[in-house]
């Protein structure tokens, strides 16, 4: 479930809105298509049950992309275009999330080939499960702040 305001949001909405293969729905009552596509929101807890789990940029990075990647299920989304502490340029589609094209029109194959080869789907949740750990250590975390600041503050 999602607000759809952005355009790409709304393209994948028009698209896959009554695919069998996703449950979407729209969240907001402004913008998208509230009409057709409204429906509740689910917790994350209920997000999780599926094996797939879209992951769509908005007017930043995928606020979903993370505990999505913590879980036992597979971040579905096109190349990150938006960057935070999370290093998402540096995740590798097909080795951390399954990668679908910006236009989304492969997502029915790409699905398809992780639904076919679940080997293939497990080693992506452990690769991403892996990717998530080295954020898990609050110690180096705070670390890794303290030296952001300095860089900021003292050069």
């Amino acid at each position: 479930r999602a607000a759809v305001y952005q355009q790409n949001r709304v393209l994948f909405f028009e698209k896959y809105f009554n695919h069998p293969l996703c449950d979407l729905g729209q969240v907001n009552k402004v913008g998208g298509n509230p009409e057709k596509w409204l429906k509740p929101k689910i917790s994350i807890e209920k997000q999780l049950e599926n094996k797939f789990i879209l992951s769509l940029e908005g007017n930043d990075v995928a606020t979903n992309l993370k505990w999505i990647m913590s879980s036992n299920s597979i971040a579905v989304m096109p190349k990150p275009k938006f960057e935070t502490w999370f290093m998402e340029g540096k995740l590798e589609g097909g080795k951390h999330y399954i990668e679908i094209a910006d236009d989304f029109s492969d997502l029915e194959e790409q699905l398809n080939l992780y639904i076919q080869n679940p080997q293939k789907a497990e080693e992506i949740v452990k690769n991403a499960n892996h990717w998530c750990s080295q954020f898990m250590n609050q110690n180096l975390e705070d670390y890794c702040n303290l030296k952001v600041l300095e860089k900021l503050l003292f050069e």
